[in-house]
């Protein structure tokens, strides 16, 4: 081999280590965040875990995060929980982190700035564990059969939400709550009553929120309990919205709604041209309601009259015959709605009675004048009784 030859080969040689060291093999990139899927029950059992934790997995393949999942609840410490940015309690049930060390660990963990996600029955765990009760937003009261149900999107601009229908039919495991979550929870779904039987909750029946809580976040659902949810799309872009905001990676507004959107219809006396109202926009329990001139879109104005035959405003309070009375001159008022026969009513073309009474809706003493009080009287086809729903 000449010199020549041998100075060329070198030359190759150096430039190939040369370009060999400046160009490595790229590496994986590293996930943006990691999130902890738990999944212990102590109670009833969810054979749509398993569908879930793959499914979050998918997600997390799918948007560059990472995902454990386990059902050991020791890893409830300082340590065990540092490395997440969200915690997903995936149909837990019962007492799930079974020690109060444990407990204490995640309330620091929230309270340093970590994210909670609650899928189904997330809700029906820790009864005996008020704060837990309170990151969640609700805690679990009954269902009825798993059914078809139309669901509406509230906040359409939220990461859980934006690109979803505004309305869309879901199968699932309908929850009612113990106690409307709204006042303390931004809304992002409701699901319609009307639209499916065995709902006790009224026209203002939230099934996925999100609120700031304690330091950190809070993002739930309560669907997600069918195996065949965690394949559909629509469930998937609302689960996979509320784990990046439970986990802070994206902006989300979680500040608290506390009034329903309106809707339904205002109750408008025949003889008096005037409506049915909630005095003061009052919602205290056991606020009389009157007559008063009707202002379109006012919320105490405005009633929904849903499949359980309940007239309810606020979205969260029912008509009601005051102490269940049947006598003439009950007084009409406000309450919780509690699915009992006095707050339900036969609406017909021009009167509307009650259920436990058979007693007509009643302008007291044929009064027209704003602050009419509204009471129960026997039906006597007089205007004052005369009503319509528009």
């Amino acid at each position: 081999m000449t010199t020549l030859s041998r100075a060329l080969r070198a030359v190759v040689l150096l430039a190939a280590l040369v370009l060999g060291f400046a160009a490595p093999v790229a590496a994986a990139p590293a996930a943006a965040f990691k999130v902890l899927v738990f999944s212990k029950t102590t109670g009833f059992r969810h054979d749509s875990i398993p569908a879930g934790i793959a499914a979050i997995r998918e997600l997390g393949q799918q948007n560059g995060f990472a995902v454990d999942a386990t059902e050991d609840d020791s890893t409830f410490t300082d340590a065990g929980l540092a490395p997440y940015a969200a915690v997903v309690f995936l149909s837990t049930t019962g007492d799930p982190v079974g020690t109060q060390a444990g407990k204490d660990a995640f309330r620091r963990y929230i309270e340093h700035g970590g994210g909670f996600a609650g899928v189904h029955a997330a809700s029906d765990s820790g009864y005996d564990w008020t704060w837990y009760g309170q990151l969640v937003g609700a805690y679990f009261k009954q269902h009825p059969a798993q059914q078809n149900a139309l669901v509406k999107v509230e906040d359409a601009n939220h990461p859980s939400t934006q690109g979803l229908p505004a309305q869309y039919t879901h199968f699932d495991e309908w929850y009612d709550f113990r106690a409307n979550p709204r006042p303390s929870v931004h809304v992002l779904t409701t699901v319609d009553e009307s639209s499916y039987s065995g709902g006790t909750m009224g026209a203002d029946h939230p099934t996925t929120w999100c609120h700031d809580f304690d330091g950190g976040r809070a993002w739930y659902t309560a669907m997600g309990h069918t195996i065949e949810s965690f394949g559909e799309a629509n469930f998937r872009h609302l689960l996979l919205g509320g784990i990046r905001t439970a986990a802070g990676a994206v902006a989300a507004d979680c500040s608290v709604t506390t009034t329903p959107p309106p809707s339904g219809k205002q109750i408008v006396g025949a003889q008096s041209g005037r409506c049915v109202e909630v005095p003061n926009a009052s919602t205290v329990n056991g606020t009389q309601v009157q007559l008063r001139d009707c202002v379109a879109g006012q919320a105490n104005q405005t009633w929904t009259y849903t499949a359980a035959k309940q007239l309810t405003v606020y979205g969260n309070k029912c008509l009601d015959a005051s102490g269940r009375g049947t006598a003439n001159g009950t007084p009409v008022i406000i309450w919780d709605c509690t699915g009992q026969s006095n707050q339900q009513w036969n609406v017909s073309a021009n009167t509307i009675t009650g259920v436990q009474s058979n007693l007509c809706l009643d302008a007291s003493g044929r009064g027209t004048a704003n602050g009419t009080k509204i009471i129960l009287w026997s039906c006597s086809g007089q205007a004052n009784q005369q009503w319509t729903l528009r």
